[in-house]
């Protein structure tokens, strides 16, 4: 474990177990409507997910694409979501699978589901690996939900604070001594 966590909430393997249920989870929803979604991940935290998850949903031609959006602007919040990387693909009348790394407040979250049916989505649902539902802002879920987490500053696989941790392998709870 490394010196900066409190404690490992997910490990590694947890995750990879989830993601192998997730996926074939996936697999059946789709294969039943007979559809074959569009993985879009919200970088740069649900890039691991998103390459686990990937390689545990069997559906032939499967397709990804990332987006950059943010809706800070150091701490201050800027009252709307700016794109900072859009897609490369066309969403009319694609199914979207949003992939992303944490549930939180659920605000980016909806204004990017917003923005994804603008452009034509036929339907937009989520998969996280992490939901935090005591962190709530907005009325928005994940219809794939990898952990339900309590409402404490998580790390690693993906997850950071000032761009360091992502390279865990695990979830780890932040010591607050060093964000307080």
């Amino acid at each position: 474990m490394h010196k900066d966590v409190q404690e490992v909430l997910v490990s590694e393997e947890m995750i990879l177990k989830k993601c192998k249920e997730l996926g074939k989870q996936i697999t059946e929803d789709y294969s039943k409507k007979g559809e074959n979604p569009l993985l879009v991940a919200l970088l740069k935290g649900s890039i691991p997910f998103l390459s686990d998850l990937m390689k545990e949903i069997d559906i032939d031609n499967l397709k990804f694409d990332v987006m950059a959006v943010s809706s800070y602007d150091g701490a201050k919040s800027l009252g709307d979501i700016k794109i900072n990387l859009d897609l490369a693909y066309s969403l009319k009348g694609v199914s979207v699978l949003l992939v992303e790394d944490i549930v939180d407040t659920g605000v980016t979250l909806a204004a990017v589901k917003n923005m994804l049916y603008n452009k034509g989505a036929k339907d937009v649902k989520i998969v996280t690996l992490l939901d935090k539902p005591g962190g709530r802002k907005s009325d928005v879920y994940a219809e794939y939900i990898g952990f339900s987490i309590k409402n404490e500053f998580v790390i690693g696989y993906g997850l950071d604070y000032n761009q360091s941790y992502r390279n865990l392998p695990y979830v780890g709870v932040l010591k607050k001594s060093l964000y307080e």
